[in-house]
């Protein structure tokens, strides 16, 4: 039960093309912009679409994946953790920002146009 405490699966398309960073020994990072959309139906039968984004982090191996096959618009899988982190920007103001470290990584939909 360990492994529920902070677990995300997320099924969605690639917002842009994913930005790749080298570091030493060989060690890639991935960061991609991800969104998930939820269809239904309102209280007056129109039909509702909700897209999230979410800011998704991989490394290694799966970054190597992401920069050979991933690109905008690319339906993939993804299961990680939540991460949460803040920083002061160049004006002093407090930033907080939520990322999704995958751990897991699934091509879905095909070939990529």
């Amino acid at each position: 039960m360990n492994s529920l405490r902070n677990k995300v699966q997320l099924i969605g398309h690639v917002g842009q093309d994913p930005e790749i960073k080298n570091y030493e020994s060989d060690r890639k990072k991935a960061n991609l912009s991800l969104a998930t959309t939820e269809v239904y139906r309102n209280d007056r039968g129109e039909k509702v679409e909700e897209t999230q984004w979410h800011r998704v982090i991989a490394w290694g191996k799966n970054a190597e994946i992401i920069e050979k096959y991933v690109n905008k618009g690319k339906e993939i899988a993804i299961e990680g953790k939540l991460i949460y982190r803040n920083y002061d920007d160049k004006n002093g103001d407090k930033k907080y920002i939520t990322e999704i470290v995958a751990s897991e990584l699934l091509l879905l939909g095909g070939k990529s146009a």
